[in-house]
């Protein structure tokens, strides 16, 4: 039988409103009678007018037992609430009521009057149609009286498709769940605005409270309280400490109940244990946005998890929005702010540089080098556990920053890689994002009986949604801070060709093999470029391309060939070298290129390389007369502007678009019976099951036929046409070469009787006769270039894509590349490249050129089966024969794996 959906809808669910607040959503409780009643009392009579569509003035025990008591699918309800425990009350309520069709439902929401227009109505349709597609729920029905203008709006602005009939003054609308591209994209957009304004009150507060303020500028309190008056916040802050009158000369209140008027943020500098208590006192104050600076939670033991699963759960009861616990703080360098929620010793200068960091430790670290090389910082968010603010927050808010060019993450580990996905990719086309992931070791890689999960470790999965979202992915701090200085102050390259300025022709050397080697290029210069640099550097400079002027060059032979080079239209980026001797000083030099530089209006990107000592070099980097960046060693400076180039390329790659094959009909190919006969069994599918299923969905694949004795092998051996292929039939064996269980070439009936028996000989010796269901029987199938495609599931990344050079030895040659599942159409062309096989199906030494659209179709068909049949856990086809161009691809053996059932 088929394997159902089975229902996986969340006990609680946050949701962030257009004004950047939060609000728990859970589904209703036969317990929430009392609690629906208040509700509805507190509803104003023309609330409940346009509710129940006529003047509803009280509620009965038995509508509430109604509406409280519900089954699903027949009946479900979500409840929007705040507070907890005897203070939680219901402020929202979207319900459905199945129609006797059993496809569609009737929907209705009520939205307290005090939280109208603030996208509330919104949040509860989204979570209803999530909770519908579990039940195959795909049409919803409103009937809306034609006043309800509001709630008219917002199933207009939903971007479901929704038909419209009007009589007697009420609007009847069906709404198609089922057609979600439109839907999508409001979706995200409307997640966007709400996220965005979330961190938007978060860095620009107005009144700040510092609860746990102290005299001892040593204390993590008293230095952060510092950093504000220190730094200038232009706003208001208040010490918060029941011990003390003032704080660095500044009147301290008790609590936050004690300040007088509102306060937008709440820094909490408390020992853990006393954390909850004050953000009760927050809630009490009103208070929405909280920074928790203290540590002692998840990060601690069973008892710190404990004490951050009750945090969590009282924010969100009071729709809270919360960075930390356990960060180094946050930090907003714009002059209109200037806030530094901080308890780090050291500022950096402002700038145009975004930093997010999930160790705060690391924080630090982060902060300290960005001042000592001077790169301005725009704004620093430590968010530690991540209670509520994570990466995909500070992401959405940094897309429109104004003060944000490049954003720098480091991170240890995903809440929500998936959404991280779709975020970064959307951001990275409008800004770079530099992202340092911890955690590159094999160690905890899932154990997987396929090829696909043996290759595909968890780092592969950072990997490929790095890769696909346009992130700039870096091994080490050095590394990121390399390429923002780049991409922060200098043009994006518009191509590979680089030209290499220098006075020393090591370093010159040495820079031109690491362009080499990080897809740079480094060809001879133009003769009329050639030409014009010879008119001024002496006979042994070489000018060819790198350019080495030898030692004795001047600052003013830096400025004449640096001015040459940049007006070639044969190079796209330039790399100047300078080795200090004896007769040109560094401070020559830099001016003389900053003269070049500062009346240069090109699209050129100079990479600086002064090959001098740090504190040498922190001079130049912070003296306002020269105001220059260079690195000190030539491959630093060709990996940064690699990686610069690299992500140029991004910025110009299409985002590509999912596919739908209109033939393939899931519902249909669900229901056949070998279809459910395979699926509905848990474990490995039976091969001609597998190889069917790809024929469902498109994908060519050879004929196959079952044996179980060696007469019936030879018989169909018969009926296919020699030579054929013998493989042992089993559930259970998954490597049949290391069991002998294939045979090849066979050419006539008693060399399939033969291999027959000496096939069944070797499994029964093997100790595994009684998992030898038979044998199955194919056509050789030759001339072809044998390719693997698999999937396997990433216990957070979800499915992992794999395509690469196949046949026995793939986990040897490991010659793959990876995406995250769904693939778009422009996705496997993208992985080919990847290949270093790639050349094996485009003609590589006379060999005929490969079906390689051929090969791309299939990925993507192969993509449509994974996310039509979610329980298939492994998938993998191999070999995949890519014929010669024109001719296709045959899958000439394929294995799935069947999850077991929830």
């Amino acid at each position: 039988m088929a394997v159902e959906k089975k229902p996986a809808l969340e006990e609680s669910i946050e949701v962030i409103l257009r004004n950047g607040q939060s609000l728990r959503i859970r589904p209703i409780r036969p317990d929430d009678k009392k609690r629906l009643g208040e509700f509805f009392y507190r509803l104003s009579p023309r609330t409940r007018y346009l509710r129940f569509q006529y003047a509803k003035e009280h509620i009965t025990e038995q509508e509430l037992k109604y509406f409280t008591e519900v089954t699903p699918p027949k009946r479900y309800a979500y409840t929007a609430t705040t507070g907890e425990a005897e203070q939680e009350r219901i402020v929202a309520v979207g319900r459905w009521d199945m129609l006797p069709d059993g496809k569609s439902a009737e929907i209705a929401f009520t939205v307290e009057d005090n939280i109208q227009l603030r996208g509330v109505g919104t949040v509860l349709l989204e979570e209803l149609a999530k909770a519908a597609s579990v039940y195959n729920i795909s049409v919803f029905e409103a009937q809306v009286l034609e006043d309800n203008t509001r709630m008219i709006e917002v199933f207009d602005e939903s971007g479901f498709k929704i038909k419209k009939t009007f009589a007697e003054g009420v609007y009847r609308l069906t709404i198609d769940l089922k057609d979600q591209e439109e839907y999508a994209k409001r979706q995200a957009y409307r997640e966007h605005v709400a996220r965005s304004a979330g961190v938007n009150k978060l860095l620009k507060p107005r009144r700040v409270a510092v609860v746990g303020a102290s005299r001892s500028p040593e204390s993590v309190g008293g230095a952060l309280f510092r950093n504000m008056l220190k730094d200038g916040f232009n706003g208001v802050v208040f010490p918060i400490n029941p011990k003390t009158d003032s704080i660095a000369g500044v009147l301290a209140y008790p609590t936050v109940l004690d300040v007088p008027g509102d306060i937008d943020l709440a820094v909490i500098v408390v020992p853990a244990e006393g954390v909850l208590e004050v953000i009760d006192q927050c809630a009490r104050k009103n208070i929405r946005g909280l920074l928790i600076i203290s540590a002692g939670f998840g990060e601690s033991g069973p008892e710190g998890a404990e004490r951050e699963r009750k945090l969590r759960e009282k924010v969100l009861s009071y729709g809270m929005r919360v960075i930390g616990p356990n960060c180094l703080g946050i930090l907003n360098n714009d002059p209109d702010v200037r806030l530094n929620a901080t308890f780090s010793p050291v500022t950096p200068p402002a700038g145009r540089l975004s930093i997010g960091s999930q160790s705060g430790a690391l924080g630090l670290a982060l902060l300290d080098h960005a001042r000592s090389i001077n790169l301005g910082v725009s704004s620093f968010v430590s968010f530690g556990n991540r209670i509520d603010i994570s990466t995909e927050d500070l992401l959405e808010y940094w897309e429109d920053d104004k003060n944000t060019d490049v954003i720098v993450l480091y991170q240890e580990s995903f809440g929500h890689p998936r959404k991280f996905g779709r975020i970064a990719r959307r951001v990275s086309h409008r800004k770079p994002v530099i992202a340092v992931k911890a955690g590159r070791s094999l160690v905890g890689a899932r154990a997987a009986s396929s090829h696909t999960g043996a290759l595909a470790a968890s780092d592969v999965a950072v990997d490929a949604l790095f890769r696909q979202a346009g992130v700039i992915r870096v091994t080490t701090i050095e590394e990121m801070f390399n390429a923002a200085e780049v991409l922060t102050n200098q043009p994006l390259p518009k191509g590979p060709r680089v030209g290499i300025l220098t006075n020393a022709g090591g370093p010159g050397v040495l820079a031109a093999d690491a362009c080499e080697g990080l897809g740079l290029k480094v060809t001879p210069l133009s003769a009329e470029t050639q030409s014009r640099l010879r008119e001024f550097l002496p006979k042994a400079a070489a000018v060819a391309n790198p350019v080495d002027m030898i030692a004795t060059a001047s600052a003013e032979s830096y400025k004449k060939a640096l001015t040459v080079m940049l007006e070639d239209p044969g190079l796209d980026s330039i790399i100047l070298i300078y080795i200090p001797p004896l007769v040109t000083r560094p401070e020559d030099v830099a001016h003389a290129v900053k003269e070049v530089l500062s009346g240069y209006s090109g699209e050129k990107p100079v990479i600086l390389c002064f090959m001098m000592s740090e504190s040498l070099m922190e001079g130049l980097r912070k003296d306002p007369a020269h105001a220059i960046r260079p690195f000190v060693f030539p491959e630093d400076a060709v990996q940064a502007l690699a990686l610069a180039y690299s992500y140029s390329q991004y910025r110009n790659m299409e985002e590509g678009r999912l596919i739908k094959f209109p033939e393939i009909d899931a519902e249909r190919i669900r229901s056949l019976d070998r279809v459910q006969k395979s699926i509905g069994t848990r474990g490995w599918m039976i091969p001609e099951g597998s190889l069917a299923l790809l024929k469902e969905y498109g994908i060519n694949a050879v004929d196959t036929a079952v044996a179980y004795t060696e007469g019936e092998a030879a018989s169909l051996a018969d009926g296919l046409g020699y030579p054929v292929v013998m493989k042992v039939r089993s559930r259970k064996i998954v490597h049949k070469t290391d069991v002998g269980g294939i045979a090849l070439n066979l050419r006539d009936a008693e060399e399939v009787k033969r291999a027959f028996s000496d096939m069944k000989s070797r499994i029964e010796a093997a100790g595994l006769g009684a998992v030898m269901e038979g044998v199955v029987i194919q056509p050789m199938v030759s001339n072809g270039q044998e390719m693997i495609v698999g999937m396997s599931i990433d216990a957070l990344f979800g499915p992992l894509v794999m395509i690469g050079l196949g046949g026995i030895q793939v986990e040897l040659i490991k010659d793959v590349a990876f995406s995250i599942h769904p693939l778009r159409d422009l996705d496997p062309g993208r992985m080919l490249e990847q290949l270093k096989s790639l050349p094996l199906l485009t003609g590589w030494r006379g060999r005929p050129h490969g079906d390689v659209e051929a090969l791309k179709e299939t990925l993507l068909r192969f993509s449509a089966i994974i996310e039509d049949f979610p329980e298939i856990d492994q998938m993998e086809i191999n070999p995949l024969l890519v014929l010669e161009e024109g001719r296709g691809c045959v899958a000439v053996d394929a294995r799935i794996y069947i999850k077991p059932q929830q």
